[in-house]
């Protein structure tokens, strides 16, 4: 015989309802990952540019919806994408992957192409090999260059211009219209050359930002550390620039207080040089008279420890006798 409700242990019934509500809460964010209610199978995708594609975007074959987006994440020189296709689908394991667009506003989808046989494993990738991006800027200048190049410029101009004559008694408003084309189409023909070499160097720089994608990534990698130094030296900087400001208005202070007595010092110092510059000739005459007085003095100590000079001019010692 059960036990009525309301005679169970109080702290029991809270216990397991807490228990259980709490199951069912990790059981709601986490039923993705439930095995009866789950989003299916997961596969990778290894893509050249994202193309706009975000988490969540909708995984379609055949414009049927089949499952949903997870991630994206940069790995290496290529964007992963993974996502999750629902319990059914059949896709073989030579299936291709592509970016769409979905809306005019931007939105896009990932579009499986199932080819081969058998199913796609689970956890599988498709290679970049057998994905495509909506923009390839390289192909896209590539295409117009090559495009450009195949156009006849000269014929364009004449067949606009016979337009023009053709069309002679239509109303003023359209003949100018054409007029003004025509006119367009003439100076495209002329600066033909000038159009194709421009188009060729955008191929090259296009070309060279394809090539060099990794080092454009590298540079701006150290970019980011070069300001995440520098953000993390700010208050560094910062006391550097307010010392800076303090030293330099003590100097000009420093100079504002001793401008009175740097200027007396000046004047002196400049009738000094005046006197010398008056004096220069007995200045030079007295070195040279002094020259043999010091060759003489600094033989004094040169016999021995005594002094050994000779004075000349001096009256003999008489003798003590």
């Amino acid at each position: 015989m059960m036990k009525p409700f309301r005679e169970r242990n109080p702290v029991m019934v809270g216990a397991i309802s807490l228990v259980v509500l709490a199951l069912l809460v990790v059981g709601a964010f986490r039923a993705d990952d439930l095995p009866l209610i789950g989003g299916g199978d997961t596969y990778h995708a290894a893509f050249a540019e994202a193309g706009g594609l975000k988490a969540n975007d909708e995984v379609r074959i055949a414009g049927v919806r089949v499952g949903k987006v997870d991630k994206l994440e940069l790995a290496g020189d290529h964007v992963r994408v993974t996502f999750k296709v629902e319990k059914g689908a059949e896709f073989g394991d030579e299936t291709r992957a592509a970016i769409k667009v979905k809306t005019l506003l931007g939105a896009m989808f990932l579009a499986l192409e199932p080819a081969g046989s058998g199913q796609l494993a689970d956890g599988s990738e498709i290679p970049v090999e057998r994905t495509s991006s909506p923009y390839s800027v390289v192909a896209a200048f590539t295409g117009l260059a090559e495009t450009s190049e195949q156009i006849d410029t000269k014929q364009l101009a004449t067949s606009m211009e016979t337009l023009a004559q053709l069309t002679a008694n239509t109303p003023e408003e359209f003949r100018a219209a054409l007029r003004g084309v025509s006119a367009l189409s003439r100076n495209v023909a002329a600066r033909d050359g000038q159009i194709n070499t421009l188009l060729k160097n955008l191929k090259k720089v296009s070309t060279v930002l394809d090539e060099r994608d990794q080092d454009i990534l590298a540079l701006m990698r150290d970019s980011s550390v070069l300001f995440k130094s520098v953000v993390a030296r700010r208050q560094s900087v910062h006391n550097l620039l307010v010392s800076t400001t303090k030293m330099s208005r003590e100097l000009s202070l420093l100079v504002n207080q001793s401008r009175a007595d740097l200027k007396p010092a000046l004047t002196h110092l400049e009738n000094v040089l005046k006197v010398l510059n008056k004096n220069q000739d007995n200045l030079d005459q007295s070195l040279r008279l002094m020259a043999p007085f010091y060759r003489v003095f600094a033989n004094t100590l040169g016999n021995g420890p005594w002094f050994d000079t000779v004075v000349h001019n001096f009256p003999p010692v008489p003798a003590v006798r």
